[in-house]
């Protein structure tokens, strides 16, 4: 019962921050220089002010501000995030058709960011002092500082243009016509240089953070009692430091899954990769509100949907703690 409540009081909670977010989105979008009328009007090579007028009453732009964000708002109650004149269609078939790519990347990215980061991470508290610590620090340190735009170039000058091991660029090999494992097969291909890239930053990260905790838990005197008892040094690791110093590691996690959504803006635009980064920057510079305001949208609700989940894997990393 306990459990039922706490989520439908999350559930409300998230509900209402998306529209907080949904609103101050449309506020900034809506304070940015330029609209989508004047790239439109000047595509067409018209400047026309009757013509102008036209496009700004077709979108809406002619009404007050507060009317606009009454209608935007109501709209989006309704799962309608409206539609994208220059694409076409609707924004949220444009974004479902990017999603997947994206929950591909992002969701490969922060499996391998986490195995790396604590495996790397537990490995520099266990051997603390030593040459290991020392260069499982330094390559973190070097990887958190490093820009991840001039890790994904340096990628593809490497590993595409002069080893030509992998795929630099795109989901799938095109007109290859490869179906099943053949296709499996070149996507994951597509997928390494993109994937690790994103992840290096956030491995980096957790590898510092499960370091720092392991060696904060350490001393408690729990850990003490264990090694007093004689209890085997990889039992106490696994069971008793590594467990409980996971918490902090699921926190920033579960803050940083939803944010790597949106992040990925940088990734998708250097690799090609159709994901809804790409989509929001070309958004972007289309001056595409609507697509632009759904991308933001989403992204904020699969952030919030992420912190929902790392509150859920708080009691199974450790019991003790009750959702109420």
């Amino acid at each position: 019962m306990k459990r039922t409540q706490f989520m439908l009081a999350r559930v409300l909670q998230g509900l209402v921050a998306i529209l907080l977010i949904a609103t101050v989105n449309f506020m900034l979008v809506r304070a940015a220089p330029g609209d989508p009328v004047s790239v439109l009007a000047g595509e067409a090579g018209a400047s026309d002010p009757q013509f102008v007028a036209q496009l700004r009453a077709q979108f809406g732009l002619d009404q007050p501000l507060s009317t606009q964000l009454a209608t935007y708002v109501g709209k989006v109650v309704q799962l309608d995030l409206g539609y994208s004149y220059r694409q076409q269609q609707p924004v949220l078939k444009l974004i479902m058709d990017r999603l997947p790519a994206t929950l591909l990347l992002t969701g490969t990215a922060f499996a391998l960011s986490l195995l790396f980061g604590i495996t790397l991470g537990a490995l520099s508290a266990r051997r603390a002092g030593t040459w290991v610590d020392s260069a499982i620090t330094v390559v973190a340190l070097l990887f958190y500082a490093t820009p991840l735009y001039w890790l994904a170039l340096m990628a593809v000058l490497v590993f595409t243009v002069q080893l030509e091991w992998l795929p630099g660029f795109g989901l799938m090999t095109v007109g290859s016509g490869a179906t099943g494992f053949a296709l499996v097969l070149d996507v994951a291909r597509h997928l390494v240089l993109p994937a690790l890239t994103l992840a290096l930053f956030y491995m980096a990260v957790y590898a510092r953070m499960t370091r720092a905790a392991m060696l904060e838990v350490a001393q408690m005197d729990f850990v003490k009692t264990a090694r007093a008892k004689g209890v085997r040094p990889g039992r106490i690791l696994r069971a008793h430091v590594l467990r409980n110093a996971l918490l902090p590691v699921v926190t920033l996690a579960g803050i940083q899954a939803g944010g790597m959504i949106g992040g990925a803006v940088l990734t998708e635009t250097v690799f090609a990769w159709p994901g809804i980064g790409r989509l929001m920057f070309d958004a972007l510079l289309q001056r595409d509100y609507s697509l632009l305001l759904g991308a933001f949208l989403v992204t904020a609700a699969m952030a919030v949907l992420f912190n929902l989940i790392t509150d859920l894997v708080y009691t199974l990393v450790d019991p003790r703690i009750e959702l109420t």
